[in-house]
């Protein structure tokens, strides 16, 4: 299963135009390609409707564009819950509630503290417009940093490709997520702090040297395109109320089918397939098995024609031919068979119902015996063929006649 990475600009706060999706500026996207989720196969830039084809698409937000509150979640129905959460955040929000996108960690519940996510809606929203106008449907937006354990801290200069500009720390812990300037006085006084903690220290490439040398330590080199590859292994969806995807008919088919192929959801794939090789191995050793007592039981059928019928030579067909050898010694020997009429008049005269005399005439055509039925009740008929039935005889009522023969593959041995 592909991924496809879009690493989001960062939104210009102090200018003028602010929310322009990049589509319209002309503006090339960052992205990144992934065949498992888990390392970056090919990188690159290039407009929105140049972006290559995946399974899934992934929108990432740059850490300055989201921010995180720790909240208790509002117990208000799912249609009010965005206009609560606008209330509960109104003093603590940068903009305007009405142009506030809002997102819920992920397990959020009623009641309980959560974090909530805050962005420009009016910027994300035009983003994701102008993605999908390219022909990218964006199946989800993550932020490139959220609240964890153990903390991380990531360091880069603030201006992408400008290795002049001064170095930005995000820093990511249980508490939240900050987003500092190393210019300044706070972030060297937080870093005891930080340093304290068994945090994992990563940075751009452009900014490793100087973040050892600020650090006093060595760092993890980590590209943007990796970082925001890592971003996308979390549960957090911040597409969610008005502006998250609306999925009907086959684009929710697409959207499962994504879902069962996604990383997570490998284990379940392998425990499948692994269920059905030993399905399928299991029904192989039990049809050999079986096989082998057919061929077994076949072998006994004829060494049992050869004890019993030594001048049988060639040997075809056991049971069919072992029937006749012994249907010619039962000739031989004067003995009445299954067919003849012997056996049949012996059967009609054990079930002959109580209630009726002889008949006056018989028919033996060498496999069945007729006689006429006139006078014969229903209950009569029924009377004989269930007293027949037992040994495999068949009675057949037609044109006035009834007839008595051997039941198909009824032949007593």
């Amino acid at each position: 299963m592909s991924f496809l990475v879009i690493l989001l600009p960062r939104r210009e706060h102090l200018r003028a135009g602010r929310g322009v999706p990049a589509e319209a500026r002309g503006d090339e996207l960052r992205y990144a390609v992934s065949d498992d989720g888990l390392t970056v196969r090919a990188h690159g830039r290039c407009a929105p409707a140049l972006l290559p084809k995946a399974d899934t698409a992934i929108a990432v937000v740059a850490d300055e564009d989201v921010t995180l509150h720790r909240v208790t979640l509002p117990k208000a129905p799912p249609a009010r819950l965005r206009a609560a959460l606008g209330g509960l955040l109104e003093e603590a929000l940068l903009d305007e509630p009405e142009s506030t996108h809002f997102a819920l960690a992920p397990g959020a519940a009623a009641g309980q503290p959560t974090w909530v996510a805050t962005l420009h809606r009016p910027w994300l929203a035009a983003q994701l417009a102008a993605l999908e106008l390219a022909g990218v449907a964006i199946d989800r937006v993550v932020p490139a940093a959220w609240p964890d354990d153990p903390p991380a801290g990531h360091l880069r200069h603030a201006d992408e490709g400008d290795a002049a500009s001064p170095l930005v720390l995000t820093w990511a812990d249980a508490r939240g997520v900050a987003t500092v300037r190393l210019q300044g006085g706070l972030a060297r006084a937080l870093l005891p702090q930080w340093q304290a903690q068994a945090a994992r220290w990563s940075a751009a490439p452009s900014a490793a040297a100087a973040a050892e040398r600020w650090l006093g330590a060595t760092v993890h080199v980590v590209t943007d395109e990796e970082r925001a590859l890592q971003a996308t292994r979390s549960a957090w969806n911040l597409r969610q109320f008005d502006l998250a995807p609306r999925h009907r008919g086959t684009l929710a088919l697409r959207d499962a089918w994504k879902r069962v192929r996604s990383p997570a959801w490998r284990p379940a794939r392998l425990g499948v397939a692994a269920l059905a090789a030993v399905q399928i191995v299991g029904l192989n050793l039990w049809a050999w098995h079986q096989r082998g007592e057919i061929g077994q039981r076949q072998q006994a059928m004829v060494e049992l024609l050869r004890e019993a019928h030594p001048q049988v030579r060639a040997i075809l067909d056991a049971p069919l031919q072992m029937e006749r050898e012994t249907a010619v010694l039962r000739a031989a020997a004067g003995r009445a068979g299954e067919g003849d009429l012997e056996a049949l008049l012996q059967a009609a005269a054990q079930a002959w119902p109580e209630d009726r005399g002889p008949v006056d005439a018989l028919r033996f055509d060498g496999a069945s015996l007729g006689f006429a039925a006139a006078g014969w009740s229903d209950a009569q008929v029924d009377t004989l063929r269930r007293r027949l039935a037992p040994d495999a005889w068949r009675v057949e009522a037609a044109d006035g006649r009834l007839t008595i023969s051997r039941a198909a593959g009824g032949a007593r041995l």
